[in-house]
């Protein structure tokens, strides 16, 4: 009795990790609106983007670490034949996914007010190793602290004006970002349902990460860009390019969340592609 229960402590703890995981990568993704809105208000997207890229490498070293916490789970419910727990389990993953995508949402105004200010600095002093120390700095403190803020309700209520974005990049991006949250979960979930060919359907992730990685370069990401650039060029007001992350942002929530919808389906999918190949 004693060992069953610290084995699903176990499990317990493993399942928040992975939960905590998933929700630093998808914090950090949804978080790549406002370094854009922050290099337009600044005029130094390229920098911008450069500064962002030290949050992506948290990001990348947590997705480093979800595989082989996630591939675990999968054999632990082949042990056990948990296989209505995994189900559980794969969607709270889903779940803190999609909080961390709405948190995400809501620190929008934080984060362009932070990124800004972290550009003037690494434009003045040319450091990063400056940057990270100024963070912990008394001053860099007061710095954060002074950038916390949530969405005004004016903003909220512009969001009845023109998006400055279609209907049909919108729908593209929340199918994208709905594949890329359930893409290696349903690959799992798949090699649970065929044991016998779990190595081979979890590698079947790539083609469907692959897939929506195809519609952000190929459809969503040039839209946004030259939309970024018609607001550097006075073509575009900064309001409008804002009301656009918004919506952007809230497509990728709602892909997140159309995930869910996804996942047995996908799942079953990948179960027969793996059998068939």
């Amino acid at each position: 009795t004693q060992s069953r229960s610290s084995a699903a402590s176990d499990v317990y703890k493993r399942q928040i990790l992975i939960c905590a995981l998933t929700a630093v990568i998808n914090l950090i993704g949804a978080l790549a609106y406002a370094a854009r809105i922050a290099g337009v208000r600044t005029r130094r997207i390229a920098l911008s983007f450069a500064l962002f890229n030290i949050l992506l490498l948290v990001s990348r070293t947590s997705n480093g670490f979800l595989g082989p916490f996630l591939a675990k789970r999968i054999e632990t419910a082949l042990a056990s034949g948990g296989g209505d727990a995994l189900l559980f389990d794969l969607r709270m993953v889903l779940f803190s996914a999609a909080g961390a995508v709405l948190l995400g949402i809501l620190m929008v105004p934080t984060g362009q007010r932070l990124f800004a200010a972290a550009i003037t600095f690494f434009q003045a002093n040319r450091s990063t190793t400056k940057l990270l120390l100024r963070s912990v700095t008394p001053a860099g403190l007061h710095t954060i602290r002074d950038s916390v803020a949530l969405p005004s309700a004016e903003t909220l209520r512009s969001l009845r004006k023109p998006r400055g974005v279609s209907w049909s990049v919108l729908a593209a991006n929340a199918v994208a970002q709905g594949l890329l949250a359930v893409g290696v979960l349903a690959s799992l979930y798949a090699g649970y349902l065929v044991p016998e060919f779990r190595v081979t359907a979890s590698q079947m992730s790539a083609i469907v990460n692959g897939f929506a990685t195809i519609l952000l370069f190929a459809l969503i990401d040039p839209q946004i860009s030259a939309l970024t650039d018609d607001v550097v060029d006075g073509a575009v007001s900064e309001p409008v390019f804002r009301r656009a992350m918004i919506w952007v942002s809230l497509s990728r929530l709602v892909g997140t969340l159309l995930a869910q919808a996804l996942l047995v389906p996908a799942a079953v999918v990948i179960a027969y592609a793996a059998g068939w190949l």
